[in-house]
């Protein structure tokens, strides 16, 4: 257990959760609202367990942090492919082929073994297999991945995923053609009842909001290059929801034809860009991932459609 001491100097009373906040600038309010609670935190040598306790000047306030356990990741030396990184957050542009974090089958050559290599001092907030991530891409997605380097920051991120604010784009290559040139999707996601590894478009009172918009960006003779925007973000949404128009994801080996048009080794799925407030800033940053290699591949060799595919 360590404990950390302060002395309260300000001339005007001042709650202890306020006054905690300022001082482990790093820390989440819920967290240390948690630490009050447990009796972790005295004040003058009494344990106080309410947050609006108000400090006078001159008080001496201590919290007593719970001893880590250690964590069982080993940092793992990988090469990443960073687009910004500042004292909050990590932003990659992840390889396909890459888990995000340790889960069954998967306990090394995860990005988090990676980044724990490159951030040193990155605690076991948000949980101890997958420290800071903020959001997950699929195994076989490339693309734009935010990892938080605190809790606050971490805290500050996931808010925006869960209110929508943060605008995340995709670009998939897919088999056929959508319905319309543009569209919405509206399809509540959930668990496939029969196929458990899968996910399903399920009733409104079985399956969660699910909503995708697209535009067509490029035609050609049989596929469809779209740029895909998410408004929720459900395990595997834009697989599931190009596949529920009858125009699967290229290589998609869960979701898409059993016999692929186009060999690949992964999907066909890249995300490209994604807009986010990051902590201590105020308006939105802007960051993008080009094509991988493979992908652009792809592109270059097919074939344009004619010109008039919709009527």
């Amino acid at each position: 257990m360590t404990v950390f001491s302060r002395t309260y100097n300000g001339e005007a009373p001042q709650r202890l959760d306020q006054f905690l906040s300022e001082v482990y600038a790093d820390a989440s309010r819920s967290r240390l609202l948690q630490y009050i609670k447990d009796a972790r935190v005295t004040v003058n040598g009494a344990a106080v367990t309410k947050g609006g306790y108000w400090l006078s000047a001159g008080d001496v306030v201590e919290l007593a942090l719970p001893a880590e356990r250690p964590s069982k990741l080993i940092p793992e030396e990988r090469t990443l492919d960073i687009l910004h990184e500042d004292e909050n957050t990590l932003i990659l542009n992840k390889p396909a082929g890459v888990v995000v974090h340790p889960s069954f089958g998967h306990d090394s050559g995860t990005i988090v073994h990676a980044v724990l290599a490159h951030c040193k001092d990155l605690g076991s907030f948000g949980g101890e297999i997958r420290p800071g991530v903020v959001h997950r891409l699929d195994r076989d997605t490339s693309g734009i991945l935010i990892l938080a380097k605190n809790e606050k920051a971490l805290n500050f991120l996931q808010a925006q995923f869960k209110s929508r604010e943060i605008e995340k784009r995709y670009l998939a290559l897919v088999d056929g053609r959508p319905p319309t040139p543009t569209g919405r999707i509206e399809a509540p996601i959930g668990r496939d009842p029969k196929r458990r590894q899968m996910m399903a478009i399920l009733p409104a009172d079985k399956g969660r909001a699910a909503v995708t918009e697209y535009f067509t960006k490029a035609e050609y003779k049989r596929h469809t290059l779209i740029d895909a925007r998410l408004l929720t973000g459900r395990t595997h949404q834009l697989r599931v929801h190009f596949a529920f128009l009858k125009c699967p994801i290229v290589a998609d080996a869960l979701y898409g034809y059993r016999k692929q048009s186009i060999p690949l080794d992964r999907h066909f799925l890249h995300a490209y860009r994604v807009a986010v407030t990051l902590p201590g800033r105020s308006e939105p940053s802007a960051f993008e991932a080009p094509l991988p290699p493979e992908l652009q591949s792809v592109l270059d060799g097919l074939e344009p459609a004619q010109p008039a595919t919709y009527g």
